[in-house]
């Protein structure tokens, strides 16, 4: 208050304020009471005067203006004029904030006053009003002087000293017992260090102390206090350095002894190494324990010795329970100790997993490439399911570990087990067709008939489809909804259509087309049949079936069973599939055609072959051939009809049984031309012949037959028939010879015209057969017609 006195009397400009300070008190004005009244006169006499000192007690206006004009450009004097301005306003607002201070205290320390309210509310703080207010404050100073309310303030002032004082005691307490802790530290370290002891609670002391420590390490007892700890925690990171280099220790032993030398401040590069080599050789011994349950591998990389007494499943248990977990907690330990720390972060554990990831999928692969057996699908399904989820939830910690690797082995061992099912289907398949072959090749007791073709291909067909059927359950256990990685796009899309559906079914569907045509594309044409004509005729129809119902059923139970979620690459058309059953059945029985076709012409060729036609007795019999070759196509005839319908004949004549059998041309008018016929005839009865045929209806031998038992005969006896053309054209004949072909070709008449579809193609191929072997006679007699009918009803 003396420091306020001081300047309301100075403000008054009272004579006394202005005399010798140790009279009356004075004491020199600080802050803005200072700049407000300027310094005291002792300095300012001091000072050298300047007129042009705008600030100066020695200013004049006059030299400051000449002074400025000769120095100063215009613009310049249009800045200084600006500065002046703002100089001018910001200490009227200085002024104004100072006045408002002090008379906000004076009011405050009073209390009341009737000429406040004016005061305070004037605009003009200068003139005759300024000295008003000087002198308010100096009568409030006086009273104040004498107000017992002085002695509260005093009060008010010795309690804040007194708890300014309990404040700084309790912080010189504190500071004390800090002290004393820290001088503590070394022993406390000393005891908690030591081998044996509890290096967690060291640890967890030298980081209390060691801020502490360091900030006050220029002064001597504190950088003794901290050189100490710092040797006790060096002795025990050497310590911690030589346990982490132990191979007995465990990851979570791994994990403690890191962390406490990352706390002590140890290079975390260094550590990150030591960490990374410690872990890797424990999951390489945990490889190869793995790999040692694996037979060794030959050159391609698959095994050469069968599979080991453990299944599949077991072993993927044992490489998850023991490599991908400890690989799992390896990832969090290592990410909760580096994470952010400088050299750490630099990829290090995505490629030290990635190695150790990709040696873990190799030995997997070798041990599912020992499945080579069909085996358990449900067991192989669960070992990749397990392997799927814990591979996922290591995934969840190194998203770079091989994930896309893990999915393909994956894939890739469904896809191997479905190549395999195909592989067991055609086994299945090639074991039933040998069944078949067996069935029908089994000599059978006189009186005892064996299984019909009908019941051979009953059981054929149910068999394999059978068989089909059980093969898509079994490859149903991949996309299960319990399965994990049923969810993979793979097994969603790919898997349905490529590997079941068209490396599967529509791949067996055609192998079997295949396998079946090949009975009739493979060493049949040269003369060697591979299979009986029975079999032939069984694996046609089998291959129409498919083609009718068996292709559209099982095509719709695939699509059913594994409907893709999305739209894969183009596949096999049902339509497409049934047309190539359709080929292999037509090309199967035109195959079995020309077998049992080949099979007649051979026995007529050696019985034309073999007989002397110019030294031939008359004719009293049919020769026995000929009753075989009746004998033999009745017996085909009843063949085919067990597994293909009647089919479609031409309306048969009433006299088809007792047609005459013309020896002299291929006309339906058979005596037409006899009565001239001699050896001495001018007339070239060849030549009549071939005019002749060209009026007759073409008859095509080998045209491909329909699936019907009329077309099959004809088929058969077309190319019996024309064998024996040929063979009659290059042989030379008696009368007697060619009496005997009169004979023969109204027998064959007589029994052949009900199994054709046109009784016209087997009088046509007769009637041409006889005119051959008229033109191949010396002595052209033929038989009286009723002694050709006579033999032959006696024959």
């Amino acid at each position: 208050m003396a420091e306020v006195e001081a300047a309301g009397t100075g403000a008054g400009g009272s004579p006394e304020a202005s005399g010798s300070g140790s009279g009356s008190g004075w004491r020199r004005p600080h802050g803005p009471l200072q700049r407000y009244y300027g310094p005291p006169a002792a300095e300012t006499a001091e000072a050298v005067p300047d007129p042009a000192d705008i600030n100066g007690p020695h200013f004049d206006p006059e030299v400051f203006l000449t002074k400025v004009r000769s120095e100063c450009s215009l613009g310049q004097l249009l800045a200084r004029e600006a500065a002046l301005g703002r100089e001018i306003r910001a200490l009227d607002s200085d002024m104004q904030t100072l006045l408002y201070e002090n008379y906000n205290k004076f009011i405050s320390a009073t209390g009341e006053h009737p000429a406040v309210g004016t005061q305070a509310s004037g605009r003009d703080w200068g003139g005759p009003r300024h000295q008003a207010s000087d002198s308010f404050f100096s009568d409030t100073i006086r009273k104040m002087k004498v107000d017992f309310r002085r002695m509260e303030a005093e009060m008010d002032d010795l309690a804040a000293n007194m708890a300014a004082i309990s404040t700084s005691s309790a912080r010189v307490q504190a500071l004390l017992r800090k002290l004393q802790s820290l001088v503590e530290v070394p022993g406390r370290l000393r005891r908690w260090a030591a081998p044996g002891a509890d290096p967690a609670r060291a640890l967890h002391c030298h980081a209390r102390a060691r801020a502490v420590l360091r900030h006050y390490r220029h002064l001597p007892s504190f950088r003794a206090i901290e050189d100490e700890s710092h040797a006790i925690m060096a002795d025990l990171a050497r310590r911690l350095r030589a346990r982490l280099r132990d191979d007995t220790l465990d990851p979570k032993e791994l994990t403690e002894c890191v962390e406490m030398l990352l706390q002590l401040e140890e290079p975390p590069e260094e550590l990150c190494e030591e960490f990374l080599s410690h872990a890797g050789a424990r999951l390489e011994a945990e490889l190869a324990a793995l790999e040692a349950e694996l037979p060794p591998a030959d050159a391609s990389g698959t095994a050469a010795t069968p599979p080991p007494a453990s299944d599949i499943l077991d072993f993927v248990d044992r490489g998850s329970s023991t490599f991908v977990g400890n690989l799992c907690l390896l990832a969090a330990s290592y990410r909760s100790l580096f994470e952010g720390r400088p050299g750490a972060g630099d990829g290090r554990l995505e490629a030290f997993a990635a190695t150790l990831t990709t040696r873990y999928f190799e030995l997997l692969e070798r041990r599912l490439a020992l499945e080579r057996g069909l085996g358990d699908t449900s067991l192989l399904v669960r070992a990749l399911d397990r392997f799927h989820r814990r591979l996922r939830a290591l995934l969840e910690l190194l998203p770079a570990a091989g994930a896309e690797a893990g999915a393909t082995l994956v894939a890739r061992a469904a896809r191997e087990r479905v190549d395999r099912y195909l592989w067991a289907l055609q086994t299945f398949f090639l074991g039933c067709l040998g069944d078949v072959r067996q069935a029908l090749a089994a000599p059978r007791p006189p009186g005892k008939e064996g299984p019909g073709l009908p019941d051979l291909l009953a059981t054929l067909a149910s068999s394999v489809l059978g068989q089909l059927k059980a093969v898509l359950a079994y490859v149903q256990l991949f996309t299960a909804k319990d399965v994990a990685f049923a969810s993979l796009p793979y097994f969603k899309g790919e898997f349905c259509m490529e590997a079941v559906r068209e490396g599967l079914v529509v791949a067996f569907v055609r192998w079997l087309c295949r396998t079946a045509r090949g009975f009739a594309d493979g060493p049949a044409e040269r003369g060697a049949p591979a299979a009986p004509p029975a079999l032939l005729l069984l694996l046609a129809r089998l291959c129409l079936d498919y083609e009718a119902t068996t292709i559209s059923y099982i095509l719709t139970l695939t699509d059913e069973q594994f409907p893709p979620e999305d739209t894969g690459p183009a596949v096999t058309p049902g339509p497409a599939l049934c047309a190539e059953a359709r080929g292999a059945a037509q090309r199967l029985l035109d195959h079995y055609v020309q077998v049992q076709g080949a099979a007649v012409a051979q026995m007529l060729r050696k019985s034309v072959e073999t007989r002397d036609w110019l030294g031939t007795v008359e004719p009293r019999n049919v020769r026995a051939v000929m009753k075989r070759v009746v004998e033999d196509i009745t017996a085909i005839d009843v063949q085919v009809g067990q597994l293909f319908e009647e089919g479609v004949r031409r309306a048969q004549s009433s006299d088809s049984s007792r047609r005459a059998f013309s020896v002299y041309s291929s006309s339906r008018a058979p005596g037409r031309y006899a009565p001239s016929y001699t050896p001495s005839a001018p007339m070239d009865t060849h030549l009549l012949s071939n005019i002749q045929k060209l009026f007759s209806e073409r008859i095509d031998i080998f045209s491909p037959v329909e699936f019907n038992k009329v077309s099959v005969l004809t088929g058969i006896i077309k190319i019996s028939l024309k064998t024996l053309l040929e063979c009659v054209r290059l042989r030379t004949l008696g009368r007697f010879g060619l009496q005997q072909v009169q004979v023969d070709g109204h027998y064959l008449q007589l029994y052949l015209w009900r199994f054709a579809a046109d009784e016209r193609v087997v009088q046509g191929l007769l009637d041409e057969v006889a005119a051959s072997a008229a033109h191949r006679c010396l002595d052209p007699v033929p038989m009286e017609h009723s002694v050709v009918e006579l033999i032959c009803e006696r024959g």
